[in-house]
């Protein structure tokens, strides 16, 4: 099995319904999680220009999830079951 870590996208106020799916979905893929994860709070963008803070809206990071899949396929079908507000990405965490 390889490790994929999926980053979630898109922050809206948490209601009952939402924590619900979230909760739903965790345990429906219990046995691939390597790292729970958390959510996101507030963050902040350095680049060679600066820095600026980051807002907690529907565009922002808000949390991350590893999991073990065999390829990107199968981490691609589990991340598209995920409740998510805004979007998900997949990547492949390498080994070094």
């Amino acid at each position: 099995m390889k490790k994929f870590v999926l980053l979630t996208y898109g922050f809206v106020p948490p209601t009952p319904e939402i924590m619900q799916a979230w909760g739903e979905w965790f345990g429906s893929i219990a046995d691939r999680i390597v790292d729970s994860g958390g959510p996101g709070g507030p963050g902040r963008e350095i680049t060679s220009d600066g820095r600026r803070d980051l807002a907690l809206d529907v565009d922002a990071f808000t949390g991350y999830v590893i999991i073990n899949a065999a390829d990107l396929d199968e981490a691609t079908a589990i991340a598209e079951t995920c409740p998510i507000i805004t979007s998900i990405q997949v990547y492949e965490v390498r080994s070094m």
